[in-house]
């Protein structure tokens, strides 16, 4: 089933705010969060769908992204929230939106608790050539990261008491008022490290090398950003792990530029050829073919060859490659071929005047060439 409009599924413009963005997520969560509908599961599943909407809308460079390529640019592993979030992952990357230590402490009186933190982003800069871009690949990165170290044991954080939190209690002149913050000892996991091997940071992390595979689709573009859910730094004390941004560049092919989805390609003829025309070989993307080159063809001329461009990204087909006719003119001359031309040049099929003595032109180059 196709996925519904992000901007629809919070109910906001695609000009909303960030400020608008946080209260109409609130809203839904608060509508569906699975306290209040137990046993629900389409709540659940729109409590889901409104946490996705705003993990990709709140993030600046994922909505540009979003907003660009649609659903499309979020598939294949990639986009945040595009391969599905779990409630732990809504509960510790949006429970700021909220307030205190849990998500909804302030709308249903709960009574706190450990918020896990999340790992940091990895972002890796991925070089692609003309023909994985049209063709889409699949490679094996390698990546430096974050993990969990093992040997480390922990404790239960001597400054919270395990919660998370420190509140504080403030009279005011409407009675006492509970106010809540993140432990600074903790920094709110409840726990810290009692012993660690060498090597370990302080956190119980340490860096290590992995291979992870990735999906790239067709038509991606430069400067374009893709996501990889969980695959950036993981977290102290077992949290939900960063995500790894890969951002695409593209390498420079040496006979096909890009424009858009289209491809374009410079052919040089003789004069000689666009006067007589032809048949010529051009190199494609995919692979290299034959094409028409018509007497009296002039530079400046486009030919197409439809569909073989790139494929769109959000499936709208496939772009064409454009063939920029340019007519070559030969800078050193023999004295035979400057006898030959010389010969010619005062013919007016040698002048631009179009529909005029075209039939005594061909006969004249045949007749000299």
């Amino acid at each position: 089933m196709a996925k519904r409009d992000y901007y629809e599924i919070l109910g906001v413009s695609k000009n909303a705010t960030d400020d608008e963005l946080k209260k109409a997520y609130r809203k839904m969560a608060i509508k569906y969060h699975p306290d209040k509908n137990p046993d629900d599961k389409e709540a659940e599943e729109k409590f889901k769908e409104a946490a996705e909407a705003y993990e990709v809308l709140s993030n600046k460079e994922k909505r540009a992204q979003y907003d660009r390529f649609g659903h499309e640019g979020m598939r294949g592993g990639f986009g945040g929230a595009g391969g599905g979030m779990n409630m732990e992952d809504i509960f510790s990357q949006f429970g700021d939106i909220f307030g205190g230590g849990s998500p909804f402490e302030s709308f249903f009186g709960g009574g706190g608790g450990r918020r896990q933190r999340k790992g940091t982003n990895l972002r890796i800069k991925l070089k692609l050539t003309l023909d994985e871009i049209a063709n889409g690949v699949e490679k094996k990165i390698k990546v430096n990261r974050l993990v969990n170290a093992e040997g480390v044991t922990y404790k239960t954080c001597s400054t919270c008491g395990g919660s998370g939190q420190m509140k504080k209690v403030v009279n005011t002149m409407l009675g006492q008022m509970v106010s809540a913050s993140t432990c600074h000892t903790c920094n709110g996991s409840g726990q810290t490290i009692d012993k660690r091997p060498p090597g370990v940071d302080s956190t119980g992390l340490e860096m290590k090398e992995e291979v992870i595979p990735i999906k790239i689709p067709a038509g991606v573009a430069e400067g374009m950003q893709l996501s990889m859910s969980g695959k950036g730094n993981m977290a102290p004390g077992g949290g939900a792990p960063g995500d790894l941004l890969i951002v695409i560049e593209e390498i420079e092919d040496e006979q096909l530029k890009r424009d858009g989805n289209n491809v374009v390609y410079d052919l040089y003829v003789s004069f000689i050829d666009a006067a007589l025309g032809g048949s010529m070989e051009v190199p494609t993307i995919d692979g290299k073919v034959r094409i028409k080159i018509d007497p009296g063809t002039q530079s400046g001329k486009i030919l197409r060859l439809r569909g073989k461009g790139i494929k769109d990204i959000n499936g709208y087909g496939k772009g064409d490659q454009l063939i920029h006719v340019n007519v070559w003119t030969p800078k050193n001359l023999s004295k035979e071929e400057t006898e030959t031309l010389e010969k010619l040049r005062h013919s007016d099929n040698f002048r631009p005047n179009p529909g005029k003595g075209e039939k005594g032109f061909f006969e004249k180059i045949k007749e000299f060439f």
